[in-house]
């Protein structure tokens, strides 16, 4: 398969089981991840749908891209769109179970899934998701640690979803422990290698080993 073929198809393949991972945690009802619990507390209180979102954040938060001086790529894009479209696709089609035994097993498949998604979409290397972009923007403009600077954003995030009615709970947690280690790992399994004549001519949109080894997509 031609590189660029494969960064494309792989590119797509990561977004939507990111909408599908997204899926998978609000069923357990066990806790989201920080973005996760904001788009849960605006779709609450607008009445929209979790992905239509996850769609408007992402569009609001690439705006703020042109002030950080930061530039997308066809991966940026397609993360706003796709992932919030799959996300209501797999809501639709998956039940809400009671007990917590099976809520739990969605709990955990839904991080395990989460990581494999980002290692395949961020190892595409055709630009970061929208929310990615605006902590290194931050980080970059301010001189601030990305560190530091993701931190303060996601407790920004968490806090005001979780005033909206997002969901927090263990599963917020185990997503925070559990989400770097396994998208470090999945980035580096699936990570495509560009060869240096497509990177000369401008081919490559984003390396793979510049982008933020935890995403927020």
């Amino acid at each position: 398969m031609h590189p660029f073929v494969r960064r494309i198809a792989q590119l797509y393949v990561g977004l939507v089981l990111f909408g599908f991972s997204t899926a998978l945690m609000v069923r357990s009802r066990l806790g989201l991840a920080g973005w996760d619990v904001l788009h849960q507390g605006l779709a609450d209180r607008t009445g929209l749908s979790i992905g239509h979102v996850v769609i408007a954040v992402g569009a609001l938060v690439l705006l703020a891209w042109i002030p950080l001086r930061q530039r997308p790529g066809w991966g940026t894009v397609s993360n706003v769109v796709v992932v919030g479209f799959a996300a209501d696709a797999a809501l639709a089609a998956l039940p809400s179970p009671g007990a917590v035994v099976p809520r739990s097993a969605l709990l955990a498949a839904g991080i395990l899934l989460n990581g494999i998604a980002t290692g395949l979409y961020v190892g595409a290397g055709l630009g970061p998701g929208p929310r990615d972009g605006l902590m290194t923007g931050f980080a970059a403009r301010t001189g601030g640690s990305l560190r530091r600077v993701r931190i303060v954003i996601e407790a920004a995030v968490l806090l005001a979803g979780w005033l909206l009615g997002g969901s927090v709970g263990v599963g917020t947690v185990a997503y925070a422990v559990a989400i770097g280690p396994l998208a470090q790992a999945f980035i580096t399994r699936f990570a495509v290698r560009v060869p240096a004549e497509a990177a000369r001519s401008g081919q490559a949109a984003e390396s793979p080993e510049r982008t933020d080894p935890c995403p927020a997509f």
